[in-house]
């Protein structure tokens, strides 16, 4: 990612109304530039935003078409006609081995394929049914990621569709069995729509969990780490994750640096752990030698 797209990137977190839709593919410009192919075949960052807005703008045009003939009555009505397009039609959905692909957390090739993890395809729902003019809300249950077709938050009427799995239908019961699978207990509050930045981020947790398991991608988790720390909110323990970053892909002295930044603030408040971040920022040093 070039530092105009970065400052793009980190503008429009900071904005007054975020785009999930624009962050997440800003996002993932920065795999696409940085993949070490041939380099006169990748596309633009404006280019490849501009593919992937129209192909959400096609299917937007889809739904929008199928509502005119249909007209749903209800949420009830208006899943099952996104889940008839969008799940059936257009194939978007999700198997267990995509957990296992990078692919599966970068937009464009969600948006290629028609397959991803359960929180890029409910992005992929709720921003085509925006431009259709219908309301979908992301929900961040733990450990999985559905869609409120409706409103929650508002008061209104609402149904429940899981679009890993087409956009089948779930009612309450399915959601807590959903939620327990992950260890959590059910409460109504984790049906509330999932904010903006909080979606993007748990996007970009995905990718650096991804590659936290693959060594050799640490890039990829350095890259995604750094724009999670552009994001106005985010876990302090970032900052050093990504010094640890900067040394295992050979920049000792910056991570080492970094370090030493991150043990000051942990000296208020955890002065055992300030004094291990220290110990490995003199390790990281010593790696010169």
């Amino acid at each position: 990612m070039t530092e105009q797209s970065r400052t793009r990137f980190r503008t429009e977190a900071r904005g007054e109304h975020p785009d999930p839709v624009l962050l997440c593919l800003l996002a993932a410009a920065e795999h696409t530039l940085g993949d070490p192919g041939d380099s006169a075949e990748q596309p633009s960052p404006d280019a490849l935003l501009t593919a992937c807005q129209a192909a959400l703008d096609r299917h937007a045009a889809a739904i929008r078409k199928a509502v005119a003939e249909r007209r749903p009555s209800g949420p009830e009505e208006t899943a099952a006609l996104l889940a008839a397009v969008l799940g059936g039609r257009e194939r978007f959905h999700g198997r267990q081995s995509d957990y296992l692909r990078l692919e599966s957390s970068l937009l464009p090739e969600v948006l290629r394929r028609r397959r991803g993890l359960p929180i890029m395809l409910s992005l992929v729902w709720s921003a085509v049914a925006a431009r259709a003019g219908l309301t979908v809300h992301g929900i961040a249950l733990p450990g999985h990621f559905i869609v409120a077709v409706g409103d929650p938050g508002g008061g209104d009427e609402y149904v429940l569709a899981d679009p890993f799995h087409g956009g089948r239908l779930l009612d309450v019961s399915d959601v807590e069995r959903l939620v327990a699978t992950s260890g959590h207990p059910f409460s109504p509050e984790l049906l509330t729509p999932a904010q903006p930045l909080d979606t993007v981020l748990r996007v970009l947790g995905n990718i650096r969990r991804w590659a936290a398991d693959r060594p050799e991608h640490a890039r990829t988790q350095l890259w995604a780490a750094e724009l999670a720390l552009l994001l106005p909110r985010h876990p302090a323990q970032l900052r050093l994750e990504r010094a640890e970053l900067l040394v295992k892909t050979g920049d000792f002295l910056g991570g080492a640096a970094e370090m030493e930044d991150y043990a000051k603030i942990l000296d208020a408040f955890d002065p055992e752990s300030a004094a291990k971040v220290r110990l490995e920022a003199r390790s990281a040093r010593h790696r010169l030698n």
